[in-house]
């Protein structure tokens, strides 16, 4: 049983996906961040499977020194935990595959980007579908069945009121705490004390697994300031000065960071005709928890730093959504929308043709002028517009003067009803009582 079993569960929304990926192709790999449950979701989706880790000294020096011998040797149906400290082991898991292509052989599991790995891609064509696992989702907290990016896409948003007696939804908590399940059950002060160790820890061992580097303190300085710097547009000239680092150097710890699934790099929208967009891509932590504890940014700073903030809440809407993506419609493309006037848009969401924008506003009332991004962008987009969100911190979900738009409180994205607000404090007890 692994350390993560004896902690509560609550149900992970990508589990179907998994499942019907493993009755029909023989490698399933699952990746995403450490520790936000790959192993436990593994385990639980098939408790019978043989479970072996990587992070074994005996196993990993095993399956690097005879990749072919190792996988020959594994049980029928296996699940192999932390596989990118082994990337020997993808052509071995091919060979044996093309002799029998027997569906959900193996289920891998992954912290580092396997895609990026130069023969990753071309080893496993055809054979292996890969499933991202993101942080808890706010959703998956409150175990709701109710995905805000569903109804966007489905065209089901309609106006709701609620009474002005409903407390507003609490934003800062949530975004201080995040979605990895360990801290989210810890105190604020232990929590942030959680994810300074957490980042040591990847810093010092995961990052050697997938590039040589020497500075490992030059690495945490940039993820620090990348902290301060989330939601805005990556700029690595400006990073390279402050840090005093060469370019070609934080052009590769980007790289690092981001294949260990700790920023995400949003790529700006164009159209071919449109020459007067913004080219650069836009650049957010994966995780708030995270990017509060290493920002220093604590919920009664909601007022004084309403700015840095307003940054959190836009990486928070847009992580959201691309993980609720992974269970809704896992087709869609996400970007970003920035124009020579500085007109933006959070989010950029398309599916073939068709195209949905979603604005971030830190405030809890809405102004006709918030709604200048979309209409912009529904101007770009001409017949492909298919309408948008502009997500507040307010109670009611009104209709905007944009067509097919909406202004959306924050607590619809969280998957609570209208008119019901759920305290971070009532989501830990849950997670408590999970555990009884």
């Amino acid at each position: 049983m692994s350390h993560d079993m004896a902690f509560p569960y609550l149900p992970r929304q990508i589990r179907d996906r998994v499942l019907e990926s493993l009755a029909d192709t023989p490698v399933v790999c699952l990746l995403g961040p450490r520790q936000v449950g790959k192993t436990t979701l593994a385990q639980r989706i098939d408790p019978e499977r043989s479970y072996l880790n990587l992070d074994d000294p005996a196993l990993l020096a095993a399956a690097k020194e005879d990749p072919l011998g190792f996988v020959e040797s594994l049980p029928a149906r296996v699940i192999l935990d932390e596989v990118q400290r082994a990337p020997e082991l993808l052509l071995a898991i091919k060979a044996v595959v093309d002799r029998d292509r027997q569906p959900g052989r193996f289920l891998l599991t992954g912290s580092a980007n396997l895609l990026l790995l130069p023969n990753a891609q071309d080893s496993l064509a055809g054979r292996m579908e890969v499933i991202y696992l993101h942080p808890l989702t706010e959703q998956e907290k409150r175990v709701s069945d109710s995905a805000l990016l569903g109804m966007l896409v489905e065209g089901t948003l309609r106006p709701r009121m609620v009474p002005d007696t409903v407390p507003l939804s609490p934003a800062a908590e949530v975004l201080c705490q995040g979605g990895y399940p360990e801290p989210n059950r810890r105190p604020p002060r232990r929590a942030r004390q959680w994810y300074r160790q957490y980042l040591n820890a990847i810093v010092q061992r995961d990052v050697r697994d997938i590039a040589a580097i020497q500075d490992e303190d030059g690495m945490l300085r940039l993820i620090e300031l990348l902290a301060y710097r989330t939601a805005s547009l990556l700029n690595v000239s400006n990073l390279s000065k402050e840090l005093g680092m060469e370019r070609a150097t934080i052009t590769k710890y980007l790289g690092i960071l981001e294949r260990l699934f700790l920023i995400q790099q949003l790529p700006a929208w164009h159209r071919n005709h449109a020459k007067r967009l913004i080219k650069s891509p836009k650049l957010h932590l994966v995780d708030t928890g995270l990017t509060a504890a290493l920002g220093r940014l604590a919920p009664e700073q909601w007022l004084t730093e309403a700015e840095r903030f307003g940054s959190l809440l836009e990486s928070h809407v847009v992580e959201q959504l691309i993980a609720q993506a992974s269970w809704v419609e896992p087709e869609l493309r996400f970007s970003h929308y920035r124009d020579k006037d500085q007109v933006e848009v959070d989010l950029v969401i398309e599916r073939g043709q068709d195209l949905w924008g979603v604005e971030v506003k830190r405030s809890a009332s809405v102004q006709a002028k918030d709604a200048a991004g979309l209409a912009r962008l529904a101007d770009q987009a001409g017949k492909s517009f298919r309408g948008g969100m502009l997500i507040y911190t307010g109670r009611h979900c009104l209709r905007l003067q944009v067509p097919r738009c909406f202004a959306v409180p924050i607590g619809m994205l969280w998957g609570e009803e209208p008119g019901k607000t759920i305290s971070s404090e009532a989501v830990m007890q849950a997670l408590a009582d999970q555990a009884q």
